[in-house]
């Protein structure tokens, strides 16, 4: 989904940057005394955007006003919707830890992703690790991606990574529980020429 929404929001952003570049840069060469592109849809830098017979040709038309009113209500719920999703945290910037004497510390997100990924990589078979804590800070979930060798087997990957990894994680911090979402994946070899 992340992966996703980061491809969304970099495509809309890419088309509405350059939709206001043309339209900005055209608007600004017409007014500073350049010609008029083919497609502007005026004649010259002393016309109004819209003229009068423009703005109230479809004031009197029952249906005006209400697709008006609908079609900006969409945009306004989509850019309050891309707003949030770009504001939106993707991964926990600390994760509180039970010290056991009724007190509390708080871990630096990053610092447990590092270690976590860490100790990943050190089991037998795993190429490679990366790992993006997500959730709340005190009840975090860890997206973990290993890319496999391919002599070993998936499901003893998974439970190395749940006893060791994920295991030693839980004990440090002091939680319960630390669910995880793995992703897993083998690494490609070149194909190399005997003889």
């Amino acid at each position: 989904m992340i992966a996703v929404l980061g491809t969304v929001n970099r495509v809309l952003l890419g088309l509405v940057g350059l939709v206001l570049f043309v339209v900005g840069g055209s608007v600004l060469a017409v007014g500073l005394g350049a010609p008029a592109p083919s497609w502007w849809i005026h004649d010259g830098r002393d016309d109004v955007l819209l003229s009068d017979a423009e703005r109230t040709r479809w004031r009197d038309s029952g249906w005006w006003w209400p697709v008006v009113i609908a079609v900006l209500a969409v945009l306004l719920v989509l850019a309050l919707w891309w707003l949030a999703a770009v504001l939106r945290r993707r991964r926990l910037a600390e994760v509180l830890v039970d010290t056991g004497d009724g007190e509390g510390a708080a871990v630096r997100g990053r610092a447990l992703e590092a270690v976590l990924a860490e100790q990943a990589a050190r089991l037998d078979g795993v190429d490679r690790a990366q790992v993006l804590l997500v959730g709340r800070r005190q009840a975090p979930r860890a997206r973990v991606r290993l890319r496999l060798e391919p002599h070993i087997d998936p499901g003893a990957a998974l439970d190395d990574l749940d006893t060791r990894a994920l295991g030693h994680a839980r004990a440090a911090t002091g939680l319960e529980a630390l669910p995880a979402e793995v992703r897993l994946s083998g690494v490609k070899h070149r194909a190399e020429r005997v003889g």
